[in-house]
């Protein structure tokens, strides 16, 4: 066959083309699927099919070992990309549980490589096409029969494709000159993905001993956007808040979705000046009546505020008590409470800290000179 024709495995493929992109379309919403229902949180899934220009490539490079398409392992695949190195793991296993596996032909590269390398880039499975996805192909004599699914985590995707770029594909491609830092940067990235993992571990117990610190040793609990979620669920926040949304004629709204609320609490009272929840919690019960007082006449005078979220937010309590510290003391500004918790937009920033003065002054029942009053 003379070098100028094409080889008849790319031209098939061409002709069969919009046939596996189909492929690759159904497997990636398949894939996509199958993670969400088992409720596992990765980063993101896609779909790849092969360029024609590359099947020639390398079918140049291994002359004779494909006589067929479906020899051809790697002309549609799906790529999971997870955060964590340790839920490749999880993904491996749901893939196992619901596609029979062509084992000849998978591989986990972790087992490859030899240990002064961060050469592991994941798991490569070929899969059978599940009747879930085959029914998405268009009807052929021949459809496929299997594609590619290629799970990695983040920092493995990203080492990949740096060493891809480079056109390091292997040991002796690295030149001498370069492989120690090669390698040592490898091992960085290599810790780099552990102490991730380390830090979700972590970040996941916190959360679980959280309650329990909470009752038995308060003043050892941090004010974290964590710890503000956990009180904005139980008392004496709840009941303040519901305290609050009672005096205001209006219901107290549960499960607000807005995820930055808790750290955008979190950072007014670090304003303030709280810090711990046990010094929240004492601060709340010596201030139960001026906070359930000040909020009684501050929220009144911007109606524009909250009532079009339909009732009094979550951690409305928490807001109040910092606005009322921050116009106790001249050192502090008000201003800062209302830009913490993004009110621009409603009043302008100095009709707010006017409005929280002037209630202020109503719960002293003192004359307010303050230079901070406009």
């Amino acid at each position: 066959m003379s070098d100028s024709l094409p080889d008849p495995l790319v031209v098939a493929y061409q002709a069969r083309e919009a046939q596996y992109a189909a492929l690759r379309d159904a497997a990636l919403t398949h894939t996509t699927e199958l993670i969400g229902a088992a409720g596992l949180k990765i980063h993101h899934v896609t779909g790849r099919l092969k360029r024609p220009a590359s099947l020639a490539d390398k079918l140049r490079r291994k002359p004779g070992r494909y006589r067929t398409l479906e020899d051809v392992t790697d002309l549609v695949a799906v790529r999971v990309i997870t955060y964590f190195e340790s839920d490749v793991a999880a993904v491996s296993r749901l893939l196992e549980d619901h596609h029979e596996i062509n084992w000849e032909h998978s591989v986990d590269k972790s087992m490859m490589h030899d240990p002064d390398r961060f050469g592991y880039m994941g798991v490569h499975y070929v899969v059978k096409v599940p009747p879930q996805v085959e029914r998405f192909i268009p009807h052929v004599t021949d459809p496929p029969h299997h594609y590619e699914v290629q799970i990695r985590s983040i920092l493995q995707h990203a080492w990949a494709e740096i060493e891809h770029d480079l056109g390091y594909k292997n040991r002796e491609a690295v030149p001498r000159e370069v492989q120690r830092r090669f390698y040592r940067l490898a091992g960085l990235l290599e810790m780099a993905d552990e102490e991730f993992m380390n830090l979700h571990r972590l970040s996941h117990d916190y959360a679980e001993t959280l309650p329990e610190r909470v009752q038995t040793e308060p003043d050892s609990v941090f004010i974290d956007a964590q710890s503000i979620t956990h009180l904005l669920d139980v008392s004496p926040v709840r009941d303040l808040d519901q305290a609050v949304a009672e005096s205001l004629g209006v219901r107290l709204l549960h499960g607000w979705p807005d995820a930055e609320r808790p750290q955008r609490i979190a950072a007014l009272l670090h304003y303030v000046g709280i810090h711990s929840v046990g010094g929240l919690l004492g601060e709340l019960r010596r201030g139960r009546a001026d906070i359930l007082d000040f909020a009684a006449r501050w929220l009144p005078r911007l109606p524009e505020a909250w009532l079009p979220a339909g009732g009094a937010r979550p951690g409305t309590s928490l807001v109040n008590y910092a606005l009322l510290r921050a116009c106790a003391n001249p050192r502090l500004a008000p201003q800062e409470i209302i830009t913490a918790l993004d009110m621009s937009g409603i009043l302008s920033a100095q009709q707010l800290v006017d409005s929280a003065l002037d209630a202020y002054a109503e719960v002293t029942g003192e004359e307010l000179i303050d230079e901070r009053h406009s």
